[in-house]
């Protein structure tokens, strides 16, 4: 492509996003000094390259999901975010309540890009530091897990029979003798070399605690927060295809693929853009989702991003996504112990 296609698809590409219509030559003419003709012969080469289609019967054209992944890759100018809102962003985002913090930045993200605001929260510890087996009554026993930064995490566990202090006491040493420091994940592959010289009946209950461990750690793992799904539902391209809206919030419903989309993001740097029918993680055409990780102390512990239509108008989204990161992770880096 010369920089005359360029500029024409940057430009066409800059007013579909604007207002939703096809873009004929004759509108483009006036934007440049060619000829309608001559803008064309432009929009044909575009056209076989992949870059535009024209709906239906209309004379005009408008992006493909190629055209947009050029269009943010090469021909996009992102302008910084304005210093004075992204100061009232770091309000809603409390050092002082890091679970609040994360939830808040869903609903943060939405309310400025008018979209859906995602976040994939923050793993919680897989290691515990120290457990501790409390008697409740006769056949449930209190499982408590201390994580090695001081987070306490408490579960009930229904056993076959009745558990002496003493016992409990024994079943806490063991575990805390040789598997402090480690993952549930860990121990359950040790436990049955391990668990042999003790009675059998403690050994089921220090399985129950690894079962009770290992699955908090799964549905932890995947735990993600969305706002403002609704706020989808006032966008046309949305809404003229109810099959395509209604597999939008089956994705919300759901989460699977999302959850593989934010955990591969979480794995790069800086903010990433998907968009439907360009990228195999998006399962939509016409969806686009921007993001970003966000991490404490340096270091990465999950994602936050946008989903939205793929005509948005990305220089203004893209630095709501990144700066939403970089607050959320000035908050959970100043968090309170």
């Amino acid at each position: 492509m010369d920089d005359r296609a360029k500029a024409l698809l940057k430009a066409l590409i800059e007013r579909y996003i604007d207002d939703g219509q096809p873009v004929g030559s004759r509108t483009l003419s006036k934007m440049f000094d060619l000829s309608p003709a001559t803008i064309r012969n432009v929009m044909a080469d575009l056209e076989d390259l992949g870059l535009i289609h024209s709906p239906h019967t209309s004379a005009g054209r408008v992006p493909t999901p190629r055209g947009y992944r050029m269009f943010v890759d090469t021909l996009l100018t992102v302008q910084p975010y304005d210093l004075e809102p992204a100061a009232r962003m770091q309000e809603f985002l409390p050092a002082s309540e890091p679970g609040r913090a994360v939830t808040a930045a869903a609903s943060l993200l939405s309310n400025l890009s008018q979209f859906a605001g995602v976040v994939l929260t923050p793993k919680r510890s897989q290691v515990f530091r120290h457990i501790e087996f409390i008697r409740l009554s006769d056949r449930r026993v209190l499982l408590i897990i201390v994580t090695p930064d001081g987070d306490v995490q408490n579960r009930i566990l229904f056993v076959t029979r009745e558990y002496t202090e003493v016992e409990l006491l024994e079943a806490s040493n063991f575990f805390n003798r040789n598997f402090s420091g480690r993952s549930f994940h860990e121990v359950r592959l040790s436990l049955a070399n391990e668990l042999s010289s003790l009675q059998t009946d403690i050994s089921r209950l220090m399985q129950a605690a690894v079962e009770a461990g290992t699955s908090t750690e799964a549905s932890e793992d995947d735990a993600v927060v969305i706002s403002g799904e609704g706020k989808l539902l006032g966008i046309s391209e949305m809404t003229a295809d109810m099959d395509r809206l209604r597999r939008l919030f089956a994705l919300f419903e759901h989460k699977t693929e999302l959850l593989h989309l934010l955990d591969v993001s979480s794995q790069a740097q800086g903010v990433q853009i998907y968009i439907g029918g360009d990228s195999r993680l998006v399962p939509l055409e016409d969806v686009s989702v921007i993001t970003a990780p966000y991490g404490a102390d340096g270091k990465v512990v999950g994602t936050l991003g946008v989903i939205g239509p793929s005509r948005m108008a990305y220089e203004r989204v893209i630095p709501i996504v990144d700066l939403t990161a970089r607050m959320l992770s000035n908050a959970l880096s100043h968090a309170s112990p």
